[in-house]
């Protein structure tokens, strides 16, 4: 019996060798954009391992050719953000143009491509991108039978043949629904627009929609429908205006009468069909950083929303931040997994959110999991403004990021910038988190960047590991007088400005940057958490990414923990897979212990959520590779599956 041990690890070491054979891989796919309707980000894929995940090749690379043009200060246009979906042994990829491919999932090779058409051009106020398409089948039906439901940044939903590419003619008018149609006029092309997949819930396709930020009041409506998957015609729409009890509203839409200005649901959504039940995680009302017009239009805001999907009805909802003027909207897709308690599984969700908190719920009834405390929070405000008294926290898990600041935390690469960093913010208001915008100027801690954002947070439901992926840098908000507006514009046009029009402020916010352009906060910047599901804990916490491809133009080795937009996914076998860092790599980390255990070069910032599947014997890691226009990254085309070597014939 003493041998055993030794048995094993000589066991260990020949399935690590260079030469030792893969077993094959059990068929697995991700057929939804969070891999499954809840959004776990999990796959049952187990061939790559925490043993010998180092061993990995890149299987093939796909370049789109879809790439977009620079509009100064952005790099780019667009941000390919996109995650393929694997549906009946095909992979689909939505280019930062919205076109749809179709792709051998063993070799790259493109079967087909659907064009909706968009305006590459016009102004979009969420960039030119597509997070991923829905699917949906009804075997038998003959043509059409298997659909891609795509939602565009123009603000049309298509239903495309999975079988030809071909727009499905009996959806809408010859395969298209217009969303533009009813939710009050639209200033510009791209005022409103959709950049998350649809999701399906029996034979209803659901679509949100997202609004341009910080231009005016009297913005389009938030408005989320549902379709019907054949034909295209509008079963149920929910208007986000509050209830009468909860206050006035604003105007309506003269043709459908939506509510303009409501909050919206631009993030990705979830279902979970047995129970009937649609997740929304809601953003603001517009615009975001003055609120005395508002009349109750927030009382959806910033809110996790339950509906009945066959209906649209409200079974129920928690606000997590009241009156919300710092654009901490509901960013992620919320995460239905099985939670273990005292021997027992609860149907859980988790909504984390840019606060770099995480609230859990039963979802079916909305009981917090754990306490949630209403806290106080600074009460200093400019004229017109309505602030809440407290806001929501939970007790468990504690905040994955910094919620107080201090001057002496200012930070830079030398004690010249880091002075320059000091300086600039003892000059602003800064009261603690929730600290209202001021003209001023007011820091926020934590930003309207996250924390948290749309790559949501990754669930393992054996290791009962919650795993998020977040950002931790400051931001300033600026407010300006309704006649000083336009000058203060003029006066830095490289920094982003909203009007803000039907209110007497117009803002300014940029991240908190030192002169050599680093952020004045002390790294890590970005990092992969794991919270323990059964305590609440935090197990680990890990930087992500070098300053090779971002800030320093040579290569650094040092894993500080740059900035990070995108999302993690897991394994079975105990793998944390994610890109989202400001550098060119995909990383994989041990789900149970945070360590990096290996890291594969991309062609261009990997700045999505990574997905899974396997397929004839193989299990391949998928990442979209174009970078991100205003996060600064590197820009390309391409999508790219990391394998183990094949097997020796």
């Amino acid at each position: 019996m003493k041998r055993l041990p030794v048995l094993v690890a000589v066991a260990s070491l020949l399935a690590c060798s260079p030469g030792a054979k893969i077993p094959p891989a059990a068929d697995a796919g991700w057929p939804e954009y969070g891999g499954d309707a809840g959004g776990m980000r999990y796959t049952a894929a187990e061939q790559i391992t925490p043993e010998n995940v180092h061993r990995l090749e890149v299987a093939w690379t796909l370049h789109t050719g879809d790439q977009a043009g620079e509009r100064p200060p952005f790099k780019t246009t667009s941000a390919f953000q996109n995650t393929p979906t694997l549906h009946d042994g095909m992979l689909y990829v939505c280019t930062v143009f919205n076109r749809v491919l179709a792709v051998d999932p063993a070799t790259g090779e493109e079967r087909w491509s659907f064009d909706p058409g968009v305006d590459i051009h016009a102004n979009y106020a969420n960039q030119l991108t597509c997070r991923g398409v829905a699917h949906w089948e009804s075997p038998g039906e003959g043509e059409c039978a298997r659909r891609v439901f795509l939602n565009t940044v123009d603000a049309r939903l298509f239903a495309i043949d999975a079988k030809t590419g071909e727009a499905c003619r009996d959806f809408g008018n010859e395969g298209e629904v217009v969303l533009e149609e009813g939710v009050g006029s639209i200033r510009w092309a791209g005022e409103y627009s959709l950049t998350s997949a649809p999701v399906i819930a029996g034979d209803l396709v659901i679509v949100g929609g997202a609004v341009g930020d910080n231009a005016r009041v009297n913005a389009p409506s938030g408005v989320v429908r549902a379709f019907d998957v054949r034909t295209g015609a509008l079963r149920w729409a929910w208007d986000l205006a509050p209830p009468v009890e909860a206050g006035a509203g604003g105007q309506r839409a003269e043709d459908s009468g939506y509510m303009l200005s409501t909050p919206n649901v631009w993030a990705p959504m979830s279902v979970d069909e047995a129970r009937d039940l649609v997740f929304l995680p809601t953003g603001n009302p517009t615009p975001d950083y003055a609120n005395g017009h508002r009349e109750g239009l927030d009382y959806y805001g910033s809110s996790l929303v339950v509906l009945r999907a066959s209906t649209g009805e409200i079974v129920w909802n928690f606000q997590t931040v009241h009156h919300d003027v710092w654009d901490l909207d509901v960013p992620a897709q919320p995460t239905l997994f099985p939670m273990r308690r005292r021997g027992s599984a609860i149907a859980a969700v988790a909504q984390p959110t840019k606060m770099g908190l995480v609230f859990m719920f039963d979802r079916e009834t909305g009981e917090p999991l754990f306490e949630i405390e209403e806290r106080p929070v600074p009460q200093r405000k400019e004229p017109g403004f309505v602030l809440s008294p407290t806001q929501p926290f939970p007790v468990k898990p504690e905040p994955l990021i910094r919620q107080t600041f201090d001057v002496d935390d200012a930070w830079g690469v030398t004690p010249w910038d880091t002075g320059v960093c000091r300086d600039r913010i003892e000059s602003l208001a800064f009261e603690g988190a929730y600290t209202a915008p001021t003209k001023q100027g007011t820091l926020m801690v934590p930003g309207n960047s996250g924390g948290m954002n749309w790559g949501g947070i990754a669930v393992d439901p054996e290791r009962q590991l919650l795993i998020a992926n977040v950002m931790d840098i400051a931001w300033q908000v600026t407010l300006y007088e309704r006649e000083s507006f336009a000058a203060a514009r003029a006066e830095a046009p490289e920094l982003e400005h909203g009007p803000q029009e039907g209110t007497p402020y117009g803002m300014r916010r940029e991240i908190l940057l030192g002169p050599l352009g680093a952020p004045c906060v002390a790294p890590p910047w970005g990092f992969l958490a794991a919270i323990d599901l059964a305590s609440g804990e935090i197990r680990w916490k890990v930087p992500i990414g070098t300053i090779q491809d971002f800030v320093a133009p040579f290569p650094v080795p040092w894993e500080m923990g740059t900035p990070v937009i995108g999302g993690p996914i897991v394994s079975a076998s105990g793998l944390t897979f994610i890109g989202a860092a400001a550098d060119n790599y995909l990383r994989a980390f041990d789900t149970a212990t945070g360590e990096l255990l290996w890291k594969g070069r991309v062609p261009a910032g990997p700045n999505a959520t990574p997905m899974s599947y396997a397929i004839g014997g193989r299990q391949y890691i998928v990442i979209a590779a174009g970078g991100h226009g205003r996060f600064g990254t590197e820009v390309g085309d391409a999508v790219v599956a990391f394998a183990l070597p094949e097997a020796s014939p």
